[in-house]
């Protein structure tokens, strides 16, 4: 599942906006967000599977040569090319109850916002005086969701950003002319259902419905899951397979089997091979919301119990506010609650958790750790590092001991 999701055995791309568009491939998704304690947790993805990432890169990708873009209620950077097959699901959209009552209710704001843009130019959220009170939680203003609705259903795109705000246009005057045509229904589950499938790389029948599911925009019941499933492994497409210790049955992309089977015997697929240091040199610290450890998946997967606390009362919170995992070969072993003083050029470590707190004592580790922490300084752009949530004070010294000649150059 690391494999499959671009994280092991280390980065396999290389920077600029040409190894950011592989990456996003890779993944099939990256999960976007706003806040920014240390960096944003897509960026943190993409630094996590890309040598040298630069958030503007991702942003020439998006913005400028048009080979990415964002959209869903769940918000995921998404491959160009899949455009078409998403339209069915933002067409999706308006039927539901909520949305449609919304455009029947609002029609004339929806005509003006569609003539303020052709008359202005792409247009953000604050760009709008507003035309009522708040109707959502996503926006005092009724115009804000009229174009978040227009967005959510395809009519709309993300033309750029404006300090993360998104900025709105046309999707026939954003997206490049060969993905402006809409895919049939059937086209467009024949793909979910792969991309499902492959998404993080073995998946039960379970989950593989509700990912499905979500993508699809429609309810799933478990006999459709079930017969559609079947169809894919009567078609090559899928092949079941048994995982010791789940009584689920398993299920992976046909191709994807030559590699799962040379993982399983102890190799590394040569198309997988990273292009600096692997994980057992170098740590990797893995993004908030990253699909291999967000929302119980850790625990599921590692034994590793992760909780992003930062919708949490200070009181509640188990670990730190922006806490993040840490992957040192295969395995999760710490956590960090990293926040960047921008003022300072500082990263600031207010806690650091092992999980085999007597780890520190190894040499290796205590190298690769220092090599993860100089590498997000470098993507951040800080110069020093404060190690002050490190503890015991010896691994505090041993670890300041091997970052004190800064981030990489």
């Amino acid at each position: 599942m690391l494999g499959s999701q671009g994280l092991w055995p280390g980065r396999r791309f290389t920077g600029g906006p040409a190894g950011i568009r592989q990456a996003i491939r890779q993944a099939g998704l990256i999960q976007m967000d706003p806040l920014t304690v240390i960096a944003r947790s897509h960026d943190l993805a993409l630094h996590a599977r890309v040598i040298d990432y630069r958030p503007e890169d991702l942003d020439r990708l998006m913005y400028v040569e048009r080979q990415a873009f964002d959209y869903g209620g769940t918000v995921y950077v998404l491959p160009m090319e899949e455009l078409p097959y998403w339209r069915v699901s933002m067409s999706r959209r308006r039927n539901d109850p909520r949305w449609a009552a919304f455009a029947t209710q609002h029609d004339d704001l929806l005509t003006a916002v569609r003539q303020q843009l052709r008359q202005r130019g792409p247009l953000g959220a604050r760009d709008f005086a507003g035309t009522g009170k708040a109707v959502s939680f996503r926006s005092t203003k009724d115009s804000s969701l009229a174009l978040y609705y227009l967005w959510l259903t395809g009519e709309l795109m993300t033309h750029s950003r404006r300090n993360f705000e998104r900025i709105y246009y046309f999707r026939e005057d954003v997206a490049p002319a060969e993905y402006q045509a809409a895919a049939t229904e059937a086209e467009a589950e024949t793909f979910f259902a792969t991309k499902a499938l492959a998404l993080i790389g073995l998946v039960s029948g379970r989950d593989w419905a509700r990912r499905f599911s979500k993508f699809v925009h429609r309810s799933i019941d478990r006999a459709e899951a079930r017969q559609r499933l079947a169809a894919m492994v009567d078609a090559g497409v899928a092949a079941p397979v048994r995982v010791t210790g789940s009584k689920d049955l398993h299920y992976v992309a046909t191709d994807a089997v030559p590699r799962l089977e040379e993982v399983n015997a102890g190799g590394v697929p040569a198309q997988w091979r990273p292009v600096g240091a692997d994980t057992n040199r170098e740590v990797t610290l893995l993004a908030p919301l990253e699909l291999v450890s967000a929302r119980g998946r850790a625990l599921e997967l590692f034994g590793f119990e992760y909780l992003w606390e930062v919708y949490k009362p200070a009181e509640q919170r188990r670990w730190g506010y922006y806490t993040l995992p840490i992957l040192y070969g295969d395995q999760l072993v710490a956590r960090i609650d990293p926040k960047l003083d921008r003022a300072r050029k500082t990263i600031v470590v207010n806690g650091f958790w092992l999980e085999e707190t007597t780890s520190w004592r190894d040499e290796a580790f205590l190298d690769a750790l220092a090599a993860g922490l100089r590498r997000l300084a470098a993507m951040v752009g800080a110069v020093n590092l404060d190690l002050r949530g490190v503890n015991p004070p010896q691994f505090r010294t041993a670890l300041r001991r091997r970052t004190a000649g800064g981030p990489p150059a």
